[in-house]
């Protein structure tokens, strides 16, 4: 429901992002090659997706006319014939323009009118294009070098010289054309240069200070003021960077470089909000384990504050609600406390087992999935994890005492098996574990502190082992 909520959201914000005196759009493009009556989209560029916002059919003179009262937020756009050889041109704020090109090289064969971002837009499209012709032959030809250093090395001076070449000419662009949108992407393109080491007391170069100087300077080439930005090809790559290659893939770390992108963001009140959706989002359906500790922390800081501006009072209420159930739940926590009777009526609680390590096991004796994993659980018990120290608890969640003690003895369930008879109490332990459906297995320590949760039955071992090593290092 939450993943649904945030993609309603998301759909919703182009809409918004710019406010303007309606001043209307025409936007002629010919592209020859393109037949008569088809239809061709245009759409633009938001986040790491592109959305359709109209669509028009090629007249008797090879025209596609997209026409409207409104004028479109500005930013990178997308013209997309039906072969979906789509090219990309500038929506700025004049709306009013003529491209023309044929589908066999849009590039090279692009003429504009009235519309000079454009125009500098392809002079910048077609040098990178020459560029990128004349370096490939090279790589090629690098790949079949084995043997020969000499060869090896003249051809990865070309491919240097060639690159240089780029640099300075995308330098030189944005001097040139200082106050365009074009120059912007330019800008934000650049690679960040990064210095010479220092050098250490000890006499060597600083081995770190490369990375460090990079991802501090990372966004340096970045107008956080300009939301246009946002609607790129070029943004969300970045922030995907920044946040997976060079941040730690760990929640604390996570959660530093998020607080410094949105410190960022804050000159802007639609950059701001993106970035905080999209990480919020991101780590909230994050397939990783542990990942959920990131979405807790933007929720706490940035939507309990009230400081997720686009969010009403019931969607507020049905996230923040959503990480107060997770807060609890999170790797490093002690467990929460399950105390429930086995198949004699004896009460065990979870913290009465005396085991290195607890696989905590909610399951249904009726459930598709179950009847597979807890097998599969069985086997592994049997096997591997009791030499290694492991105790299962396993929990029913239905009340049908019959059926579930038959399960039980027909697969020589040899573990501690209990169900709650009380509906509601048995609610509330489902509640309190998130379990809205099953099988949900969470690894707990000898302490009942959280290691490991939904998790398949044959990682355990190997998650036992590795917490094993860590903690024979740390002696």
């Amino acid at each position: 429901m939450l993943k649904q909520l945030f993609y309603f959201l998301i759909l919703c914000s182009p809409a918004t992002l710019l406010a303007g005196e309606p001043q209307g759009y025409t936007i002629k493009i010919t592209a020859k090659g393109i037949p008569e009556g088809s239809t061709c989209l245009l759409a633009n560029y938001y986040g790491d997706k592109q959305y359709i916002k109209d669509s028009a059919k090629v007249n008797t003179k090879g025209e596609v006319i997209f026409k409207a009262d409104v004028k479109w937020d500005q930013g990178v756009y997308l013209f997309v014939p039906p072969s979906k050889r789509y090219f990309d041109f500038i929506m700025d704020d004049v709306q009013n323009f003529t491209l023309e090109a044929d589908t066999i090289d849009y590039i090279k064969t692009m003429k504009i009118k009235g519309s000079e971002e454009n125009r500098i837009f392809y002079e910048y499209q077609n040098f990178m294009s020459s560029k990128q012709k004349q370096i490939e032959p090279l790589r090629e030809e690098l790949k079949k070098i084995k043997n020969s250093k000499d060869s090896t090395k003249i051809i990865e001076d070309k491919i240097s010289a060639i690159d240089k070449e780029v640099k300075e000419y995308r330098s030189n662009f944005v001097k040139i054309h200082p106050k365009t949108f074009v120059a912007k992407l330019m800008k934000a393109m650049e690679e960040i240069e990064i210095p010479e080491a220092p050098i250490l007391e000890n006499g060597k170069k600083d081995s770190t200070f490369a990375y460090r100087y990079y991802k501090t300077h990372f966004w340096d080439n970045i107008d956080f003021t300009d939301e246009r930005l946002l609607r790129t090809p070029i943004f969300h790559p970045k922030m995907k960077q920044y946040m997976e290659k060079l941040t730690a893939q760990t929640p604390d770390s996570i959660n530093v470089s998020a607080d410094i992108l949105i410190g960022k963001s804050r000159v802007n009140q639609e950059m701001f909000k993106y970035i905080v959706y999209w990480l919020t989002y991101n780590y909230e359906s994050s397939n990783i384990m542990g990942m959920d500790a990131v979405f807790v922390h933007m929720v706490e800081k940035y939507y309990v504050t009230k400081e997720a501006f686009w969010v009403d009072s019931t969607q507020l209420h049905k996230i923040t609600n959503r990480a107060y159930t997770l807060k609890p739940l999170l790797i490093g926590k002690k467990a929460p406390l399950i105390n429930m009777p086995d198949t004699t009526g004896k009460y065990i609680s979870v913290y009465d087992i005396k085991a290195k390590y607890t696989v905590v096991i909610f399951w249904d004796h009726g459930c598709g999935h179950c009847k597979k994993e807890i097998p599969k659980l069985l086997e592994q018990y049997n096997t591997k994890l009791k030499a290694k120290g492991v105790q299962v608890y396993a929990i029913e969640t239905e009340n049908k005492p019959k059926e579930w003690k038959q399960f039980i003895k027909e697969h020589k369930l040899n573990w501690i098996n209990v169900c709650e008879p009380d509906d509601y109490k048995r609610a509330v332990t489902k509640k309190t574990y998130d379990i809205y459906s099953t099988p949900v297995i969470y690894l707990l320590d000898e302490n009942k502190i959280i290691r490991a949760k939904r998790i398949d039955s044959e990682q355990i071992f190997n998650i036992v082992e590795m917490l094993d090593k860590e903690k024979e290092s740390k002696k």
